[in-house]
């Protein structure tokens, strides 16, 4: 795929993005486009968004459970940029009516970190080391590609398909407790609609943040002091939509809530 195919593709999905439109898949246009193309391509959407003054504040892991990865016949994660304008506190309402599509939030633990992180050779210790505190997080995705016919370098030149999140009111030190078996159960309109488990994100979160810094690393892209690293969901996607009210509660770390309008 050639530079100028690269840019219009961005900029397109820039416009989906602005304008609340959905797009064609890009495979179904493009069945040579490779996941390296849809790299650029989300550069180029990442361009656009800075451009229009937002501004990176962190980055998120996608594709971390086995059962999505199967879905889409891949056997890696992939990843995306985080903008100011996604991120909203606990007790705000998220207006999904406004700026997202077809939304579907996903129960996480979230990263703040303390110092950079660059790989390669980066290490669960490593990550820990780095790590100022664990948050309970919502991040509700979004698709600009119609209908979420996605495959991997549809998600992947889409952002990672990010939409927003909120992170929820309390931080906890990483290394007071074990990420990998810590219990996760999440309510919609007051009633449990899943639950899951920190080692359903490659094993462990940490494991997920080793593996982004690594391979942001092959770019010497750092994971820097302050960010906020989105690690994967525990739990499966869940449809939202304007009135929806949501909760989390992550065992030995807290909760986080959110109101869709």
């Amino acid at each position: 795929m050639n530079t100028e195919q690269i840019k219009l593709l961005g900029d397109e999905l820039y416009q989906a993005l602005c304008q609340r439109q959905q797009v064609k898949p890009l495979t179904s246009r493009f069945e040579d486009i490779t996941i390296e193309d849809s790299y650029h391509i989300s550069l180029q959407l990442l361009q656009r968004r800075l451009d229009a003054g937002e501004r990176i504040i962190g980055k998120k892991i996608g594709l971390t459970s086995k059962a999505v990865q199967n879905m889409l016949k891949v056997d890696q994660p992939d990843f995306g940029y985080l903008t100011d304008k996604m991120a909203f506190s606990q007790g705000q309402e998220m207006p999904i009516s406004q700026q997202l599509i077809q939304p579907k939030a996903e129960g996480e633990i979230a990263f703040i970190l303390k110092k950079d992180l660059l790989g390669p050779g980066i290490t669960a210790a490593d990550v820990l080391a780095a790590t100022d505190c664990v948050i309970p997080c919502f991040e509700v995705v979004d698709s600009r590609i119609d209908n979420w016919q996605i495959k991997i370098q549809d998600t992947v030149a889409d952002n990672a398909s990010c939409g927003l999140f909120v992170l929820g009111d309390k931080a906890v030190d990483p290394r007071k407790v074990d990420l990998s078996t810590c219990g996760m159960v999440v309510e919609k309109n007051g009633s449990v609609i899943s639950t899951g488990a920190g080692a359903a994100a490659l094993g462990s979160p940490v494991n997920c943040v080793v593996w982004l810094a690594n391979k942001l690393g092959e770019f010497g892209i750092p994971l820097k002091a302050g960010e906020v690293i989105l690690s994967g969901s525990l739990v499966p996607l869940e449809p939202v939509q304007a009135g929806d009210y949501m909760s989390v509660s992550i065992g030995g770390i807290g909760s986080a809530s959110v109101r869709f309008v």
